[in-house]
């Protein structure tokens, strides 16, 4: 979840709205893909039945609003929500409708059209498992599934990104790249700093993103 608040404005800055926030569907896709080869058996099958029915629902929808937007609301909507999630996840906040069957529907249901329109649709996931009492150990393995499933659902939607052959192995570099160190910096770094780190930037990104999009012609 934190990579695609990371890498999202990023993307979003270097390569557009619409190829950005794709790059993002796929990269996470990808990330999530790997470590859920080893943590498939600990996902919980029934638990995410729901979040992602309502994921695949509303992933049309989104991608249908975000192929009607401007680059320029794209960037202003991608920015805030950017902003927004990071805001709630530093604040814990907690959400009394997001629990429960009906708020896994509404969780799935948000997560999924934000994934297609921003490519950042971590933080419903996040606030619901946070209602639900999930610990780490069932976070990670349901997550990193709702992220090939939610992710793969967006580039089945909108369509894969638009790159070069040279982009594309740039991408695959920093994929493996980032996996390799973030497994070295894992035994290295505590948790809190890593959130701090990972938030930190995210917040940056998104607030520069709104920027670009506020200043557009």
């Amino acid at each position: 979840m934190g990579f695609a608040l990371v890498a999202a404005p990023g993307l979003v800055l270097l390569l557009g709205p619409w190829q950005g926030v794709l790059l993002t569907n796929a990269a996470a896709c990808a990330i999530s893909a790997i470590g859920l080869a080893g943590t498939w058996r600990r996902v919980m099958w029934s638990s995410m039945l729901p979040l992602v029915a309502a994921a695949a629902l509303a992933i049309p929808v989104g991608a249908r609003v975000a192929g009607e937007l401007s680059a320029r609301s794209l960037s202003i909507g991608v920015g805030a929500v950017i902003v927004v999630s990071v805001l709630l996840v530093i604040a814990g906040a907690r959400m009394r409708a997001l629990s429960g069957r009906g708020g896994a529907i509404a969780a799935g249901a948000m997560s999924g059209f934000m994934n297609a329109t921003t490519g950042a649709g971590g933080p419903p996931i996040s606030l619901y498992a946070a209602n639900a009492g999930w610990t780490a150990a069932k976070f990670v393995p349901n997550v990193q599934f709702y992220s090939v499933v939610a992710n793969g659902l967006s580039l089945t939607a909108r369509g894969v990104p638009r790159l070069t052959w040279y982009a594309w192995s740039l991408t695959g570099i920093g994929v493996v790249g980032g996996a390799v160190v973030g497994t070295v910096l894992a035994k290295r770094i505590t948790d809190d700093r890593v959130k701090s780190l990972v938030m930190g930037l995210a917040l940056i990104g998104g607030v520069l993103l709104l920027l670009k999009g506020l200043t557009m012609g």
